[in-house]
């Protein structure tokens, strides 16, 4: 059977999706499956087994699990002792690049399970205790809600990643390091963070990389889990309803600066992604910033 693909309600602004301390059966887990999103689980309790990517590994209490988007997979927990976990499900859109002249990107664990294809992770026990606060505490702003609670629920699974990246960077063999993720890559990547109103087409990064648009097309979907454009959309799309919701700018000022080619291309964008007009969302989310206040 093929894997099916598993689809999440979260809008195209925040992709982020939590499970947190979900005890499963196996009559409740889904069959092999894979997403766009990068997942992030961590068992606090319970045993099984847990199928990444033709690779069966045993899961039990203290395991860190680092799936790369559209990884095929599938939990099957013990039926006496089932796992108790906390699964993440965010895009690597929202995690910040490094632009800080550091080579360390907090996505580093992902680039190790992607080019190793080892997928599980134990962190010291010191680590451990401080990652899984971090996952308390994103919970934590999820269900309250306050003002910025996206950003903080954000700042949170960073510093899990944090440590996850920095165990591996302390452990792995340097030797290899500059062939995990290619440089090319990550100057795309910056390239598109940095300059949403430029010229982003699949010719215009792949002159800039100097990588055949053939090889970058191919190779950009396999690290990012999506195409170009919709990458580059999508990204413009998260930018655009940031500056909606922390700017007074005109909705043309906001087309203009996320570099869309003109007004009604912008709404028409917005609102098959979103589900509403840019002033819809504008409106109705700081409204609901007012009544939580």
């Amino acid at each position: 059977m093929n894997p099916i693909r598993k689809q999440f309600r979260s809008d195209i602004a925040f992709p982020f999706d939590v499970a947190y301390k979900n005890t499963k059966s196996s009559l409740s887990e889904l069959p092999d499956h894979l997403h766009d999103r990068f997942e992030l689980v961590y068992v606090y309790s319970g045993k099984g087994t847990f199928f990444i990517d033709h690779t069966l590994y045993d899961m039990s209490e203290g395991d860190w699990f680092l799936l790369p988007g559209n990884t095929i997979h599938r939990a099957l927990p013990n039926a006496a002792n089932p796992v108790t976990s906390t699964a993440v499900f965010f895009s690597s859109l929202l995690i910040r690049q490094s632009s800080i002249g550091e080579p360390f990107g907090l996505l580093r664990c992902y680039e190790w399970a992607r080019k190793s294809k080892t997928y599980k992770l134990r962190l010291s026990a010191s680590d451990e205790s401080m990652a899984a606060a971090c996952l308390d505490a994103l919970q934590e702003e999820l269900t309250n809600r306050q003002p910025g609670y996206r950003h903080s629920a954000l700042l949170q699974l960073e510093l899990v990643l944090l440590r996850l990246s920095r165990a591996l960077y302390t452990t792995a063999d340097h030797s290899s390091e500059a062939s995990i993720g290619p440089d090319w890559i990550n100057t795309a990547l910056q390239h598109i963070d940095e300059n949403p109103d430029s010229d982003l087409g699949l010719t215009s990064l792949s002159r800039l990389t100097s990588v055949s648009a053939a090889h970058f097309s191919r190779v950009f979907k396999q690290w990012t889990g999506m195409n170009v454009t919709d990458y580059v959309n999508a990204k413009r799309m998260i930018r655009a309803s940031e500056l909606l919701l922390s700017t007074d700018q005109s909705v043309a000022e906001i087309a203009s600066l996320c570099g869309f080619e003109s007004l009604p291309h912008f709404h028409r964008l917005f609102k098959k992604l979103i589900g509403r007009t840019p002033a819809a969302y504008r409106r109705g989310n700081r409204m609901n910033a007012t009544d939580s206040v």
